[in-house]
């Protein structure tokens, strides 16, 4: 697959995930395209947070059936289920991360990454 195609199928993908994210109220919602980052491997993060444990795990099920629906793809790989702190899914070019309102503050991990150009988006 050549390097535009996977650049533009993993744009689509983030999209969806910040439409999955959206539908549940993710609050402060950044895409990191990641794609000019020496020694990443994914071309964006999507990040948001919630709340309450209950709206983190809500977020994050709506951006799996949202991909789901658009791609017939799961993650890869995924953690914090249940625990509602922080939720990673792992789409392999996109990686998620839903996170509690203070657990997000606490990591900051926007900070790490000061060299990706960053998107905001607001809820529906």
């Amino acid at each position: 697959m050549s390097k535009n195609k996977k650049s533009s199928l993993s744009e689509k993908l983030a999209d969806v995930v910040i439409h999955g994210m959206q539908e549940k109220k993710g609050n402060e919602i950044v895409r990191l395209d990641m794609r000019e980052v020496n020694g990443t491997l994914s071309d964006y993060f999507v990040i948001s947070h919630a709340d309450s444990n209950v709206q983190v795990n809500a977020i994050a099920k709506s951006v799996e059936e949202e991909v789901y629906k658009s791609f017939g793809q799961d993650p890869w790989h995924k953690e914090g289920h249940g625990n509602g702190e922080w939720v990673l899914l792992d789409f392999v070019d996109v990686v998620v991360h839903i996170f509690k309102t203070e657990t997000r503050e606490h990591y900051r991990i926007e900070d790490l990454w000061g060299d990706a150009q960053i998107s905001t988006y607001q809820s529906a």
